[in-house]
């Protein structure tokens, strides 16, 4: 049985920045392809990433989940 797709706003804060998904992998020391898996929700964003991640994007943790930097 297939995982379900956890929506998140990771993409759009990436693009917010400038970045892209080659940048962010290098600054956090993995690859194009998970951060193009951990956007698409396939592997979900777990707070581990999130909190990897967020330092990068200058956001909080939780606002790669729940905060749409294009709205508002």
């Amino acid at each position: 049985m297939a995982r379900p797709i956890e929506p998140n706003f990771l993409k759009a804060w990436r693009e917010r920045r400038g970045l892209t998904q080659a940048e962010l992998a290098d600054a956090v020391g993995t690859t194009g392809a998970v951060i193009s898996l951990l956007e698409q929700g396939v592997r979900g964003l777990p707070e581990k990433w999130r909190l990897r991640l967020a330092p990068l994007l200058d956001v909080a943790p939780d606002d790669l989940m729940t905060s749409d930097p294009n709205k508002g």
